[in-house]
C-alpha cells in the first residue's frame, strides 16, 4: 500500500511509519502542490487537515485521511469532498492538554504575574496564594479531550462541572448540563475551560452577556476554538473588570493580526496554539490501529460524522 504523509513534520513521522510497517511505501512532504500527482496514488492519507484540503481542492480523492490534528475544520468547508472516511486525532491529547490548563491555573492561584510585577518593581509580595482545592472548573465540551482534562484534574480537589451536547451522568463531573444551560452554570464557576469544536452551534456564545455572569474572580480559558468567542466582548469584560482574567490559546485568525486588540488586553495571555501539540509517537500508534481496523473493514477510532462537524 502508497500512504501519502503531509504535514509539517512529515519526515519524522514518514521514518515512525517506515520502522513500524515495512511493507507499506510512504511518500512524504509538505508541499500540496508539489505531491498532487504522487497523492493521486495513495489512497491514505496521514496528513494534516489544511494541508489535505488542498489537495481535495486540486481534484485529488482519498479513500481515508487520517488527520495529525483533533481539529479537522479545513475539511469542512463549503464545496470539499466528503465522500471518504475521515478520523481525527484522539487519545492522545489528555495529558498535555492537563498539563496546559494546570499551568495557569495554577499560576492564577499563586499570583505568578502579578509577584513577576511586584519583582520588577523591586516590591516584596507576600499575598497569600489560593489553592485548587474546593474550586469550581466548569469543561465545556466533555468529550474524549474534556473527560481526559476531568479525570487528571479530579485529584487536585476541585468541583467539576460539565457542558455537552447531550446532558447525562458523566463520571468524575458532579453534573453535566446542555449548552442552554451554560449562563447558569457559568455563575458559580471559578475557572471556565473552553474545549469546544467549531460548530454552528459553538460559535459566538462567549459573548458579554454570559461574561457578565461570571464571577469578577473567574478565570477564562479558551484551549477549543476561537469562533467560540467573540472577541470584541471579551476585551469589554475584561477592560471592565468583569471577570479577573483570561488565557487564549485559539483565535478566530491565526497568526493573531498586530492590530487585533488582544496583544493590549490587560490581564489577556495569549500561548499561541500551543495547548495540546501532537505527541509523534501517539500519534503513529493511534494510525497503525486504525490502519488495521482499516484493512479489516471495521470501525475506525475518532471517525468524523460530516453532518455533526466532528
Amino acid at each position: 500500500m502508497r500512504l501519502l504523509v503531509l504535514d509539517r513534520d512529515h519526515a519524522l513521522y514518514a521514518a515512525l511509519i517506515m520502522a513500524a510497517e515495512p511493507r507499506i511505501s510512504v511518500v512524504s512532504g509538505d508541499d500540496p502542490e508539489k505531491l498532487r500527482e504522487a497523492a493521486a496514488d495513495c489512497p491514505v492519507w496521514l496528513a494534516q487537515p489544511d494541508f489535505a484540503a488542498q489537495l481535495l481542492r486540486l481534484g485529488v480523492h482519498p479513500v481515508w485521511i487520517q488527520s495529525s490534528w483533533a481539529g479537522i475544520t479545513p475539511l469542512l468547508a463549503d464545496g470539499l469532498p466528503r465522500d471518504y472516511a475521515l478520523t481525527r486525532a484522539v487519545g492522545i491529547f489528555g495529558q498535555v492538554m492537563t498539563e496546559y490548563l494546570l499551568t495557569y491555573m495554577l499560576a492564577h492561584e499563586r499570583q505568578m504575574l502579578g509577584r513577576l510585577a511586584s519583582q520588577v518593581g523591586v516590591q516584596w509580595d507576600d499575598r497569600l496564594p489560593g489553592s485548587l482545592h474546593g474550586r469550581q472548573v466548569l469543561i465545556v465540551g466533555t468529550g474524549e479531550i474534556g473527560q481526559a482534562v476531568a479525570h487528571m484534574l479530579a485529584p487536585f480537589g476541585v468541583e467539576l462541572l460539565g457542558v455537552a451536547k447531550n446532558p447525562r451522568s458523566l463520571l468524575p463531573f458532579s453534573r453535566v448540563g446542555s449548552l442552554d444551560n451554560l449562563p447558569r452554570l457559568v455563575q458559580t464557576a471559578d475557572y471556565v475551560v473552553n474545549l469546544l469544536p467549531d460548530t454552528t452551534e459553538t460559535r459566538d456564545i462567549y459573548n458579554l452577556p454570559l461574561f457578565n455572569r461570571m464571577k469578577p474572580t473567574a478565570l477564562f480559558i479558551n484551549a477549543g476554538r476561537g469562533t467560540s468567542v467573540v472577541d470584541d466582548d471579551l476585551v469589554s469584560a475584561l477592560e471592565a473588570n468583569q471577570i479577573a482574567g483570561a488565557v487564549i490559546d485559539v483565535c478566530r485568525v491565526e497568526p493573531l493580526p498586530p492590530q487585533h486588540a488582544f496583544w493590549h488586553t490587560p490581564r489577556l495571555l495569549l500561548t499561541g496554539h500551543t495547548a495540546a501539540p501532537t505527541l509523534p509517537g501517539a500519534l503513529i500508534d493511534l494510525f497503525r490501529d486504525n490502519l488495521t481496523r482499516f484493512w479489516a473493514g471495521q470501525e475506525m477510532r475518532g471517525e468524523v460524522d460530516f453532518e455533526r462537524g466532528y
